[in-house]
């Protein structure tokens, strides 16, 4: 588990290794959460980025006899 320090102006450095493991870019937004006494960054990913991510996924509906 690493420990980051927030700062005077309330600010952290996220270290190395995750902004590696992640391919965090100068930048990029992330969105915070509060849940209880956690805090959580989620990335922000650009719809243009993620476009085709689905391809190839089946579509096909198993339907009941009843419900055709």
């Amino acid at each position: 588990m690493t420990t980051v320090t927030v700062s005077p102006k309330y600010q952290v450095v996220i270290p190395k290794e995750i902004r590696e493991e992640l391919k965090l870019k100068p930048g990029q937004k992330l969105q915070i959460i509060q849940f209880e006494d956690r805090i959580e960054f989620l990335l922000l990913k650009n719809i243009k980025n993620v476009r085709g991510f689905l391809k190839g996924i089946n579509t096909e509906i198993n339907r009941e006899g009843d419900r055709v």
